[in-house]
């Protein structure tokens, strides 16, 4: 689930934060740019696991800031194809179940990989297993906040890099603007399978 990676970044450190060791300064830098943060192809950074080169430190002119290339490797959130991790519900829609490991949210489990047959009901908005016996079919229903054991089929990475400004209307009489509708694209998602036994909700092998 969690992999190191080798990275290289040019760490700029201002003049006011010259008394601290160099170390200790860069390391709290490459945090503030990477903790948290989806890189492309890579996965989310986590945290700086270690240090293991620095290069010469240098101040160009008309800034009084050093700049120091970095060699480090960093904890990355990126689990691997085929992987089974367990998180919560966090909510269901007609694209599936969104699933949420706490630190990350953008887990999702399209209906056709849901355990079949599978019907989502419009009045609790909850996907529901029917599950065959032999006295019949029993509804098992996928609440928000169960525990969800699944297995991770693909992940999607989405390069949400700016790619410049917006093109606005002009005043001619009859022109439509679209309006922008807020929701931002997930940078990285994860597609989830339940479709195999063992996996779906703990409390349905629990009981």
């Amino acid at each position: 689930m969690f992999v190191v990676v080798e990275m290289v970044d040019t760490v700029r450190i201002p003049p006011w934060q010259f008394q601290r060791q160099l170390n200790e300064a860069i390391a709290e830098e490459l945090n503030k740019k990477l903790a948290n943060k989806v890189v492309y192809n890579v996965g989310l950074c986590i945290c700086l696991y270690d240090i293991t080169k620095l290069e010469d430190s240098y101040i160009f002119p008309g800034d009084g800031a050093s700049h120091t290339k970095v060699h480090f490797r960093y904890v990355v959130f990126h689990p691997f194809l085929d992987e089974i991790l367990v998180g919560k519900i966090k909510y269901c829609s007609q694209e599936g179940v969104h699933v949420s490991l706490g630190f990350f949210d953008d887990i999702i489990i399209p209906p056709e990989s849901l355990q079949q047959p599978a019907k989502f009901d419009e009045t609790e908005q909850v996907w529901v297993w029917e599950y065959e016996t032999d006295e019949g079919a029993h509804d098992l229903y996928m609440d928000q906040g169960e525990e969800i054991r699944f297995r991770v089929m693909d992940q999607v990475f989405l390069d949400t890099s700016p790619t410049g400004p917006a093109v606005t209307a002009t005043d001619t009489p009859g022109t439509t603007v679209a309006e922008d509708s807020g929701q931002k694209e997930a940078p990285y998602t994860l597609i989830g399978s339940i479709s195999e036994p063992g996996l779906g909700l703990l409390s349905w092998w629990n009981s």
